[in-house]
């Protein structure tokens, strides 16, 4: 992906299709999330590279991805690594086309696909703050994983504060690998997500598991592993394939904000089996994580 100094900022292009107004609205969605924060036509996030923290404000041309750096002047190693998340962050190498052709004859998918047309999948760039987010949205409803993430965050992550506003880091593994399970039951985790959390974050810290070990083994490997892992089941390792390694092809089959909204589209009095959604998924293949999120999509408002 093409990126550009710009002084204060980095510039990268954008492929095509892309809407920086739905992916904001995507980032918008809670008014719980504590990891950026949403303003008009702008979302401002804290990152940590090189071991500094940088405090960066997002934009968009149309043409170009703006990234202004607000708190510090980073080196040139640290702009490529910025550029690098962002580039994860909004799906930026995922070329649409397949997708858009694909939903264009689904008729299921072709209303989402016009009305939300170059939205991208916000990934979670981060293996571990991707699965801790995966476990702690097990079994519970969203706005109570949101709850259970600010309280983590903000007990355990690293910040700045610029203008008045405090800005969050997810908390690092090696942080999370000194906690104890009283120390995240007293967020009001269960006894087995911390106990998940923390086996995670010592295996983790080990070495043991790692985003780059697991990029080099193919899609199925790569489910496999996460499956291994304590407290990661079908749903997890696929959410995860979808937010944190771009596999397009990734199906949350049994997600229950995918059944919902499949109900809702296709007007039944009831939420459609898994076997129904199998049937209607065989169109999607290779596509299965964007008809997700963007069925996902559908269940939210259109304001920022």
């Amino acid at each position: 992906m093409k990126w550009s100094n710009r002084g204060s900022s980095i510039e990268l292009n954008l492929p095509h299709p892309f809407s920086f107004e739905e992916c904001l609205r995507f980032l918008a969605r809670s008014d719980q999330e504590v990891l950026h924060e949403v303003g008009e036509g702008e979302v401002v996030k804290l990152l940590k590279v090189e071991g500094e923290l940088v405090l960066c404000r997002v934009t968009s041309t149309g043409e170009a991805l703006n990234v202004a750096f607000l708190n510090t002047s980073p080196s040139q190693r640290a702009r490529e690594l910025v550029a690098d998340y962002m580039v994860e962050w909004f799906d930026l190498e995922q070329d649409l086309s397949g997708f858009m052709e694909m939903a264009a004859r689904d008729p299921v998918l072709k209303p989402f696909a016009e009305r939300y047309e170059g939205m991208r999948i916000l990934c979670i760039p981060d293996l571990f703050e991707a699965l801790v987010w995966a476990i702690l949205g097990q079994q519970i409803n969203l706005t109570f994983a949101y709850t259970l993430k600010k309280r983590f965050v903000e007990r355990y992550g690293e910040s700045v504060t610029f203008n008045g506003s405090t800005h969050w880091l997810f908390p690092s593994c090696e942080r999370v690998a000194t906690l104890s399970i009283d120390e995240l039951r007293e967020l009001q985790f269960t006894r087995r997500k911390a106990e998940y959390v923390l086996d995670l974050a010592k295996a983790m810290e080990r070495g043991e598991l790692s985003k780059e070990a697991l990029l080099q083994l193919d899609a199925s490997a790569i489910r496999e592993n996460l499956l291994a892992i304590r407290g990661v089941g079908a749903w997890t390792a696929d959410y995860v394939r979808m937010k944190c390694f771009h596999d397009r092809s990734a199906f949350p089959v049994a997600d229950v904000g995918l059944h919902l909204a499949l109900k809702e589209a296709l007007g039944l009095e009831r939420k459609p089996t898994i076997e129904e959604i199998e049937e209607l998924a065989i169109n999607w293949k290779g596509w299965e994580a964007y008809a997700t999120f963007y069925l996902w999509r559908s269940l939210y408002g259109e304001g920022v």
